[in-house]
């Protein structure tokens, strides 16, 4: 029997233990189920014992399974323990949202009621370039927007969780004249100027995918100016200039404007959850879980074979890690 026990294989014994479902236990820790049975398979020869009872139908703890399944758990939880005590767990956890009411705000909610007794603490950094490198930096821990559009230096810094593919629309003053129509054919939109948060250096990745979104479709982004902070301040702006905006669907209702779905095709916006590599917090785990719990109740994850996505978003948010 080898001397020191890798706590990963103790963790994925306990999480089988638990669901009685290789599966289900796979999905928890966010791991392949062939990872999975691998590791169990490893602990079985490590201990010299056998943990599971499988066949076809079931899975059941064997007896050794079930007498040594408590000191796993202690020894888990003595890890836990440790962990957050060198990483300062008990600290809030400070999560940057783009706009309150947006998928990003959902899954806040839902991780504070997973994890009651984490402070997670809303911050609003408007882009996820800017995030980004507050993450980095460690000033801040988790936010939420398009992996893709962000260097790739940064990218190698963080982990992510792919989160929604979120439909995209444009934001129109209510005299504009496709304010009229339910949904707006991308090619309706040539010949107009829009915003994009050209000029912003905290929301380039956004940007990014406009260029890409209107390119060859005689669509303009809008020329750089100053950045309008907060809600009130970017309405009174919109209302000054009358310029269309590149939203998404869930873009919270402003006085005097219609939001309208865009289609033919349906761009997506895809939306990841990303925080610094090797960040220990309980507060993260919930937020993971209220992110995969959303989008599997919502769909938040499936899309249309028609709808148009940069197939270098498409290719890391099916990358997990």
């Amino acid at each position: 029997m080898p001397r020191d026990l890798d706590p990963r294989l103790l963790r994925a014994f306990v999480a089988v233990a638990d669901e009685l479902h290789f599966t289900r236990a796979a999905a928890r820790l966010y791991v392949a189920q062939q990872a999975l049975s691998r590791d169990i398979r490893r602990l079985e020869r490590d201990l010299g014992a056998e943990l599971f009872v499988r066949t076809t139908r079931q899975v059941t703890l064997t007896g050794d399974g079930e007498r040594l399944l408590p000191y796993a758990r202690v020894v888990l939880q003595a890890q836990d323990e440790l962990l957050a005590a060198a990483s300062g767990a008990s600290r809030p956890l400070l999560v940057d949202l783009n706009t309150e009411g947006m998928a990003s705000g959902r899954v806040l909610a839902r991780a504070r009621e997973l994890a009651p007794d984490c402070e997670l603490m809303a911050r609003f950094q408007s882009g996820l370039t800017g995030a980004a490198a507050e993450i980095v930096a460690g000033r801040l821990d988790v936010s939420f927007g398009r992996l893709a559009g962000l260097e790739p230096a940064v990218r190698a810094l963080l982990s992510h969780q792919p989160v929604r593919f979120e439909p995209m629309a444009v934001l129109l003053p209510q005299d504009h004249p496709l304010a009229g129509r339910e949904r707006i054919p991308l090619n309706a939109l040539a010949g107009e100027t829009v915003y994009a948060g050209a000029g912003n250096p905290a929301t380039r990745e956004w940007t990014d995918l406009a260029r890409r979104l209107f390119a060859g479709r005689g669509i303009t982004i809008a020329p750089p100016a100053p950045v309008a902070i907060g809600f009130e301040e970017f309405r009174r702006v919109m209302a000054k200039t009358r310029t269309p905006v590149l939203a998404v669907v869930d873009f919270p209702a402003m006085p005097d404007t219609v939001l309208r779905p865009i289609v033919d095709p349906v761009p997506l916006s895809p939306v990841s959850m990303v925080w610094r590599k090797g960040i220990v917090h309980p507060g993260v785990d919930a937020l993971r879980a209220a992110a995969a719990d959303l989008a599997g109740q919502e769909g938040w994850l499936e899309r249309d074979a028609n709808a148009w996505l940069p197939e270098g978003d498409m290719s890391l948010m099916g990358d997990n890690n």
